[in-house]
């Protein structure tokens, strides 16, 4: 039978790509996940101030945060935590890119918010008058829009640089406050209205210039909803520590923090 042989080519031809095509079906044979070398860079809110207990520098990191909770939770081939409390882009440009190489894979960042004054616009509204808060949070929000933006893009730029294979993700801050009443000896609604809409305009300009630059931005603020100071679970320190006030708590890096970095890292 002279169709034999033409058969049995085509049998084992139709078998082969049935079993490659299976091959790339199972989960057990398809190739492993690249290793993830992660470096976390940033400021106070990537460093963990607020979680304690902090490390021996003056930088006041804590495994608490974000970053070593990803890192721990996602068996990282390595994981670098630069990030340093009251840190402004400078400071990144000139401390710590050094822990990027390109083998880097991961980058995460919080940074901007000292650049606009972050600490002295809160004591300014904690301790101040409503119009030395209100100027204060204006001139914070005429920074975030004219000034940061060079800031932020030379800084993602110069990550980029050193830095060229990796997924850069940029986090924002939360707002700190619910607005609802809680007690005569708290920031008034005003002080507290103002500030969350400093919070949203610095998102904005975050977000913006993240997407510029190629990168993904974590917004934290869906995630912190309802847990501000004044909330009922508050995430956020309120003025019981001088160095802490208005950072997130150990919760706030969890439960605030984390599952925005989640969202956006799968």
């Amino acid at each position: 039978m002279p169709h034999r042989p033409l058969a049995r080519a085509l049998t084992a031809l139709v078998a082969f790509l049935t079993a490659a095509v299976g091959a790339l079906a199972v989960p057990g044979l398809a190739q492993a996940a690249a290793p993830i070398h992660y470096v976390a860079l940033g400021d106070s809110y990537s460093s963990g101030v607020g979680a304690g207990p902090y490390d021996l520098s003056t930088c006041l990191r804590s495994q608490k945060s974000y970053a070593p909770l990803w890192a721990a939770a996602n068996d990282v081939a390595s994981f670098r935590f630069p990030a340093c409390g009251g840190a402004v882009t400078a400071d990144v440009l000139n401390n710590q890119l050094g822990s990027l190489s390109a083998t880097t894979t991961m980058v995460t960042i919080t940074i901007g918010g000292n650049d606009a004054g972050f600490a002295d616009v809160m004591t300014d509204c904690r301790f101040g008058s409503t119009s030395t808060c209100t100027n204060a949070v204006n001139a914070a929000k005429a920074f975030a829009t004219g000034t940061l933006p060079a800031r932020l893009d030379r800084t993602y730029a110069a990550i980029r640089e050193r830095a060229p294979n990796a997924r850069l993700i940029v986090l924002g801050y939360p707002r700190l406050f619910e607005t609802r009443y809680c007690g005569l000896l708290a920031m008034s609604t005003y002080k507290r209205t103002i500030l969350n809409e400093a919070a949203d305009v610095l998102a904005s300009v975050t977000a913006d210039r993240a997407a510029a630059a190629g990168a993904t931005f974590a917004d934290t603020r869906p995630t912190f909803a309802g847990h501000g100071v004044c909330g009922a679970q508050p995430w956020i320190r309120d003025v019981t520590g001088v160095i802490e006030a208005y950072h997130p708590n150990a919760d706030g890096y969890r439960y605030g923090y984390l599952p925005a970095l989640n969202a956006v890292t799968g």
